[in-house]
């Protein structure tokens, strides 16, 4: 385990005192219906998940460690001999010369060795490496465990500055040719060519003072790797410290070397910047990583993103919780899948086979969403999020990708209008001639969370035999998207194989009043500006604090949490009271316990729910 000096432990210290306000990892607010109030940020903290225990035990699929040495020189003194450097080099199981394997290269941290990355924790790093690679969690990879120390022993602070400050000489000169010339990888040749041709297969990081060495490599050799990795460190290029002390100008420093490379674009590289809360160096990562995270023109969510592993401390129980979190991401499984939990949220938007509306598959805003991987998924006020559905549902997208997506707007409307872009409808098939759903997202009319508030409904509806459309929509004009989504089937009911009558509309949260609204029969005239479209037989809401009531209301099925702290529950009861008393058929399950934003509930007290509603909707088509 990396030993850390007293007098730096307490030099760093008493920044410790203000971290219980920096657990807070959303900054949106919300009025008592869930609508956007402000969002003065966009910034996203993703909260790393642990290393299962298991992982922490042999597997029996068991990769190796193997020392080399190499030659290399002293960086710091031109008059200095040459030396001969050791480097731990994890080889997976089953490695085959005959294939070719991405290299990670990992930096320990102050009075290190480059033993100390397999060796810490009694080799938990090794076995974790094992368990992902045989569970399937990441692909088959090699993993370098260097040193900046020419003769591998631990050195004084300042000695150890000055040698992290010129490693990346060696790492460009001397390690990559020594390790990547030896073992299977992506490089052809192992000179500067060779090298920045074989970028996409290559990541470097490095935990502490291996993480200000990460920066030094972000800043002298950006072109050689794609992806980096620093954990608890900063940049010292403005001042030693300087992502706490001088957090605005190191991040615009870090920008100009992303503009002065022809990789520094969405997809040229990817920084995956992560911090301990309970960290004494909590404020060089974390000051560093908002800085940066200002600055949109160069540092975007496609190739930047912020981690903090909750309650963890400055030592290797947390390098090895982040390299747990980050290799699937930098290294997605390959599966016979199109997509799997480990595929990139970005790589699915720009899948070829999506063309222009890839983008639309996630909210348009991604201030309101966050994780690099299907799996990782999170969305502003939404709970239990189904990474297995996520997957499921890209998959389902890319093989209907010739006809799962319906424009609703002319070129002439979008071209007018540039924001009716971002519409459109996602059609699930069911049985041909069958009814038809609309399924509205929520999201507080801020951004359109359909990936689990309305792919999900549409998928389990088509399997079901039913027609079913997920409506992506324009916050600030929902309903008119949602009128003209209602007018445009309707009016292709025939060429589309859809049922235009007995039709139904769905929602969750601000979803759900889209579809209260339209499911009335005066506001359906009055949107549609159409007195041929008839009302929806039945509307489905989920967990909103919608309250109007009127004889023109739909049937109405709706489903809420009991703890839920946007919608109150009985809102959406009192509401559904008063249709009774009107006539109206209505149905209401209360699920105990359960907060806002649960989807199809899979998993929890709700599930099962989906069934129930249709059951509802059919009886009111019958009728």
């Amino acid at each position: 385990m990396m030993k850390i000096m007293t007098s730096i432990a307490i030099m760093m210290a008493a920044m410790t005192t203000a971290l219980c306000g920096c657990t807070d990892k959303t900054v949106m607010q919300t009025d008592g219906d869930g609508n956007a109030t402000s969002a003065n940020d966009s910034f996203r903290i993703d909260m790393t998940r642990a290393v299962p225990g298991q992982y922490l035990s042999e597997t029996t699929q068991q990769g190796q460690v193997v020392r080399i040495e190499y030659e290399s020189k002293d960086y710091t003194r031109d008059d200095r001999p040459a030396t001969r450097k050791p480097a731990y080099v994890y080889l997976p199981y089953g490695y085959d010369e005959s294939r070719q394997y991405n290299v990670v290269y990992l930096m320990h941290g102050w009075t290190g060795t480059a033993e100390d990355t397999f060796g810490a924790l009694g080799g938990a790093q090794k076995n974790i490496l094992d368990w992902m690679i045989q569970q399937g969690d990441c692909q088959p990879v090699i993993v370098v465990s260097p040193t900046w120390d020419k003769d591998n022993q631990a050195k004084g602070w300042g000695e150890s500055c000055e040698e992290i400050a010129v490693f990346h000489n060696e790492y460009e000169n001397d390690l990559i040719p020594a390790v990547e010339s030896r073992f299977a990888t992506f490089a052809e040749t192992t000179d500067r060519a060779g090298i920045v041709a074989s970028r996409d297969h290559r990541a470097f990081g490095g935990f502490s003072l291996g993480s200000v060495t990460t920066w030094y490599v972000f800043e002298h050799c950006f072109d050689l790797q794609r992806f980096f990795l620093p954990m608890s460190g900063d940049s010292w290029h403005v001042a030693t410290f300087g992502g706490q002390t001088a957090p605005e100008q190191t991040a615009r420093f870090l920008a100009t070397v992303v503009r002065s490379s022809p990789f520094g674009t969405d997809n040229g590289f990817h920084v995956w910047h992560a911090v301990e809360t309970r960290d004494a160096r909590f404020y060089q990562t974390h000051n560093q990583a908002m800085a940066c995270m200002q600055l949109t023109d160069v540092f975007t969510p496609h190739n930047f993103s912020y981690h903090q592993r909750e309650g963890g401390l400055h030592d290797y129980n947390s390098v090895v919780e982040f390299v747990y979190n980050a290799l699937p991401f930098f290294l997605p499984a390959e599966t016979g899948q199109a997509f799997t939990s480990t595929s990139r949220i970005s790589d699915v938007m720009d899948d070829p086979a999506f063309g222009g509306w890839g983008r639309l598959v996630f909210p348009v805003d991604d201030g309101y969403w966050s994780g690099e991987t299907l799996g990782q998924l999170r969305m502003a006020w939404y709970n239990y999020i189904d990474p297995d559905k996520t997957v499921e549902i890209c998959n389902y997208l890319k093989s209907h990708a010739d006809s799962v997506f319906i424009d609703i707007y002319t070129e002439a409307e979008k071209q007018a209008d540039p924001q009716k872009r971002n519409t459109g409808l996602f059609f699930f098939r069911g049985n041909h001639g069958a009814p038809f759903a609309i399924c509205n997202a929520g999201g507080a009319f801020a951004y359109v969370g359909a990936m689990h508030d309305s792919f999900p409904h549409a998928l389990e509806l088509s399997k079901l035999g039913y027609n079913a459309f997920a409506l992506i929509y324009r916050p600030d004009h929902a309903y008119e998207d949602l009128a003209r989504a209602i007018t445009y089937i309707h009016d292709n009911a025939d060429a589309l194989g859809v049922r235009a009558s007995g039709y139904s509309l769905w929602g969750g949260s601000a979803g759900a009043r889209m579809a209260a609204t339209l499911g009335n029969a005066d506001g359906l005239r009055q949107l549609t500006g159409r007195n041929d479209i008839p009302q929806a037989s039945a509307v489905v809401m989920q967990y909103t604090g919608y309250g109007s009531v009127s004889r023109q209301d739909a049937p109405t099925y709706a489903c809420v949490g009991t703890n839920d702290g946007i919608a109150p529950w009985r809102t959406m009861q009192n509401r559904l009271q008063r249709l009774a008393e009107l006539g109206i058929p209505t149905e209401f399950p209360a699920y105990e316990g359960l907060p806002h934003g649960f989807g199809l509930g899979a998993g929890t007290v709700a599930e099962g729910w989906l069934a129930d509603a249709v059951g509802f909707w059919e009886a009111q088509t019958n009728n």
